[in-house]
């Protein structure tokens, strides 16, 4: 049974989902508790019963200073859910306060992940940090996507103050932490940094155990096809930079190439590597 974590006192709202996925006769089964406003929309299964979707939902739709969001989630063996949101997380400016988004998965030996929810968006005067760790056994495979907007271009809003942490971890394997400081116009501007880019996506391709050569330099030849086909004003590139994790990386000014181009790469890999179509969530049309 899912045991609810403490409470512990906080200025902002908490809100905590735990997720389960199980494998029976063919179907992945998904139970889930909550506390505070986070939560899930029903289970879905629009490929068969195999692969389960689930859409998490925020109703405030956004996060301020002192806020903690937290989903834990567990695939047991041969599991494979695949999870979304159905719009941009918002991090509002704050007072000094820290708003936090933190996932935690574990994934079984023979199960699949897709992490893949829609954008961050960093408002000016925002302090937030998102982190996800994710926890793969051997046979266990992952993909995961962090995309991040920066201020809001179309307002003239370019993130000259506030701070955005980012922290994604496989133990033992990867770790990737960046601080972004809206005051840092050297890193906003220069071409060793952002490069005046108000966009950035991250897509990983990680397993349990290393993947095989022959396999890894395919998938990644796969994403180079992509990138050599960008449009103009995106810019990306893919590496192996362990042998269990292929990391693709782009920029632009704005997120719409940059998720454009984590989708494609996704749906690419995800025949490539798994022999599954793409099968987009519903909620990315609406």
């Amino acid at each position: 049974m899912l045991e609810l974590l403490p409470s512990q006192a906080a200025a902002g709202w908490d809100s905590r989902l735990q997720l389960r996925y199980a494998l029976r006769q063919g179907r992945t089964s998904a139970w889930h508790l909550h506390e505070g406003a986070l939560r899930v929309l029903a289970a879905l299964y629009p490929e068969g019963e195999a692969v389960c979707h689930h859409v998490l939902v925020h109703p405030p739709a956004g996060m301020a200073g002192g806020d903690n969001l937290r989903v834990d989630l567990e695939l047991q063996a041969g599991a494979h859910a695949l999870l979304t949101t159905p719009g941009a997380t918002r991090f509002y400016r704050s007072l000094g306060a820290t708003a936090s988004q933190r996932l935690h998965a574990r994934v079984a030996e023979g199960a699949r992940l897709e992490w893949l929810p829609l954008e961050s968006l960093a408002y000016e005067d925002c302090i937030a940090e998102n982190r996800a760790l994710f926890e793969l056994a051997p046979g266990a495979e992952m993909m995961a996507w962090d995309m991040l907007a920066l201020g809001r271009p179309a307002a003239g809003d370019v993130f000259a103050r506030g701070s955005f942490t980012q922290h994604l971890e496989i133990p033992g394997v990867w770790l990737e932490r960046g601080c972004i400081d809206g005051g840092d116009q050297v890193l906003r501007d220069a071409p060793g940094g952002l490069d005046g880019q108000a966009a950035l996506g991250t897509l990983v391709l990680a397993a349990g155990t290393p993947l095989e050569s022959a396999r890894r330099e395919a998938l990644l030849e796969t994403a180079r096809a992509l990138v050599a086909l960008l449009p103009e004003g995106l810019r990306a590139g893919v590496t192996a930079p362990q042998p269990e994790v292929l990391v693709l990386r782009a920029m632009a000014a704005r997120i719409e190439p940059v998720a454009q181009l984590l989708r494609s790469a996704w749906a690419a890999w995800r025949v490539q590597a798994w022999g599954l179509p793409a099968c987009a969530p519903r909620v990315w049309s609406t």
